[in-house]
């Protein structure tokens, strides 16, 4: 098995095969343990690799992991860009080739500076430059925090640690775990170092056990009882003129229809018209929510014109009734809401020139929604995958609400994917959640991230439930992902000063001056 530890490609295809384990351990499939696996085989890989050697290494990793992970993106270019069958296939895997670097790059660095092999320290340097690749794989160029290893935990024993360091924390603790696993059998003959290793181990995932059904958060006010709406309308009739009234109508029916509740829920763009548009059916429909006590909120695209007469697009939730706020998406979905490049990519392939894809992104400072008293955070869509973003603004909230329209990705795993996501966002925050989707999944998921109900998926409905507003902040909403910042940093410069000094002990002594 020395191969899996040198240059070429057997190592390499090995890699590539770790990477596509690591989307079995999420939505839908959930066997956590293949997690481990994944970046134990990961770290052993990188164990004697020149940095060279271990840039490749790292993209094969990469692209094995996304490659598997994101082919939802195929049945968005394929059906609904109508793109050709290869011409989709080559832009998803292009996409998994580009996205594959950020993991190029950490095992670089590993490799040129990091690594020394020396038990403990060796593993968690490798855990820390993980939650360094996630963080920076979030940020940059707007970020793509997809397939975060924290989310194989949704259901694992690390659990309990979302509430303390967020997702970032769990994959901090996978990545450390794994590499401490590889490294027994190399430090079992130095007694401390093994010692360590194994109790680094049980504070990890006895913390993490022991924690799972701890309170961090306690009720603000009795329950909220819900009606989701999830409509099922069909993407390609989504945007046709000729079936906006239709639509309008079978929302406005299901809600009058529906039982007497505290919050009305639609699903993004349930009102497929700008809202300049579409007043007399909104004041029609937050008079009947005014009739019966109830909020309304429901998404909605809003068109705003400045004092010069520019005129820009948002995708924004609104509130009617008993209740007031309209926000604008702050995080935007490249190509799906906005173009990259869109001088020279529009007009290219229908997938550049989708409907609503020129949406402007959303001040920071807005205030939140608020409906029947209470201050609720909103996430549209693609905005409830930012760990960080998300935390802001449910510190500030006793409930959560997420909107959106996962029809573009089909009956692929992306939508499971994605509410597995709003799940650990729920988590994090130890607040209810309500979810409210086009096709599904529609569910209200507790403050410990489990489905407390849901809709099934590609059928229409109206799902009922009661959810719980919370106050109190846990550890993750009061401090964020700071503490767990700094101890990588410090852990990252150990490792790099480690190396330092062990590349001077094996250098040969000089020739004594005569």
């Amino acid at each position: 098995m020395q191969w899996i530890t040198r240059p070429g490609w057997p190592g390499n295809l090995l890699a590539l095969a770790a990477g596509a384990l690591t989307p079995l351990s999420m939505a839908p499939f959930d066997y956590w343990p293949l997690a481990l696996l994944s970046l134990g085989l990961f770290y052993l890989g990188l164990r004697e690799l020149a940095p060279k050697a271990a840039l490749w290494r790292g993209w094969c990793y990469g692209f094995g992991l996304f490659g598997a992970g994101t082919s939802w993106i195929y049945v968005s270019i394929n059906v609904y860009g109508n793109a050709s069958p290869l011409l989709a296939g080559f832009l998803m895997l292009l996409f998994s080739a580009a996205v594959a670097l950020f993991f190029a790059l950490p095992a670089w660095l590993w490799s040129r500076w990091l690594r020394n092999g020396r038990g403990p320290g060796d593993a968690l340097a490798f855990g820390a430059l993980w939650v360094a690749q996630e963080a920076f794989r979030g940020w940059f160029l707007t970020g793509f925090p997809w397939l975060y290893a924290g989310y194989s935990q949704l259901d694992g024993p690390l659990a309990g640690l979302a509430p303390l360091g967020g997702v970032w924390l769990i994959g901090f603790v996978l990545a450390g775990s794994a590499a401490l696993l590889v490294n027994l059998p190399r430090v079992r003959t130095r007694p401390r170092a093994f010692s360590a290793s194994l109790l680094v181990l049980l504070l990890f995932w006895a913390g993490g056990w022991s924690l799972q059904q701890h309170s961090w958060t306690t009720p603000a006010g009795p329950a909220l009882s819900v009606a989701a709406i999830q409509g099922n309308v069909e993407q390609n009739m989504k945007w046709d003129p000729a079936q906006l009234n239709a639509q309008l109508a079978l929302y406005r029916d299901l809600s009058i229809g529906a039982r007497r509740v505290d919050l009305i829920v639609w699903p993004e763009t349930a009102v497929p018209v700008l809202k300049d548009y579409a007043s007399d059916y909104l004041a029609g429909m937050a008079g009947f929510a005014r009739s019966r006590n109830s909020a309304l909120l429901t998404g909605i695209p809003v068109r705003e014109v400045d004092s010069a007469g520019n005129k820009r697009y948002y995708n924004a939730i609104t509130v009617a009734g008993q209740g007031d706020g309209t926000y604008l998406k702050q995080k935007l979905v490249p190509f799906g809401e906005y173009v990259p490049l869109q001088d020279l990519l529009r007009g290219l392939i229908a997938f550049f020139d989708l409907p609503m894809s020129d949406f402007a992104r959303g001040p920071a400072d807005q205030p939140l929604l608020q409906a029947r008293g209470y201050q609720i955070a909103p996430y549209i869509c693609y905005e409830v995958v930012y760990p960080e973003f998300a935390a802001g603004l449910a510190a500030r909230s006793q409930l959560l609400l997420t909107v959106s329209n996962d029809a573009w990705f089909g009956r692929s795993i992306g939508p499971l994917q994605h509410l597995q996501m709003a799940q650990m966002r729920a988590l994090e925050a130890g607040r209810w959640m309500i979810r409210a989707t086009n096709t599904g999944v529609t569910a209200l998921i507790d403050p410990f991230g489990q489905i407390s109900t849901r809709l099934a998926q590609f059928e229409q409905g109206v799902l009922y439930g009661e959810v719980l507003p919370m106050q109190g902040l846990t550890p993750y909403l009061r401090w964020r992902s700071w503490p767990l910042l700094l101890l990588c940093a410090v852990l990252l410069l150990t490792a790099a000063r480690g190396r330092k000094a062990s590349r001077a002990a094996d250098k040969p002594a000089g020739r004594a001056p005569r």
